[in-house]
C-alpha cells in the first residue's frame, strides 16, 4: 500500500475536499484514481495533472508520499 496526497482545484473541490490523504495499492494509475474520487469529467474535463509539481498524465502512476494535484479545463476570454 502506497499513502498519496490528493490536492483538487476549482470545480473538482465542490462536495469534496481540497486536501486529502489517501491508502491505494501499489502501481495505481491516476486515471483509477480520478475515478475513485469520482471526478465528473464529462462535466468538467481534465486540464492539467500534477505529481509532486511536475506535469502527469492519466496513464502515469504514483509512489508512496506523492503529491497529486488535479485542475479542471478553465475557460476564459
Amino acid at each position: 500500500m502506497i499513502q498519496i496526497t490528493i490536492k483538487l482545484f476549482a470545480h473538482y473541490r465542490q462536495n469534496k475536499f481540497s486536501v486529502k490523504e489517501f491508502n491505494y495499492k501499489d502501481d495505481i494509475k491516476i486515471k483509477d484514481i480520478i475515478e475513485n474520487i469520482d471526478i465528473n469529467i464529462d462535466k468538467y474535463p481534465i486540464g492539467i495533472i500534477l505529481v509532486n509539481g511536475k506535469h502527469a498524465d492519466e496513464s502515469s502512476t504514483v509512489n508512496d508520499g506523492d503529491v497529486l494535484s488535479i485542475f479542471p479545463k478553465v475557460g476564459g476570454g
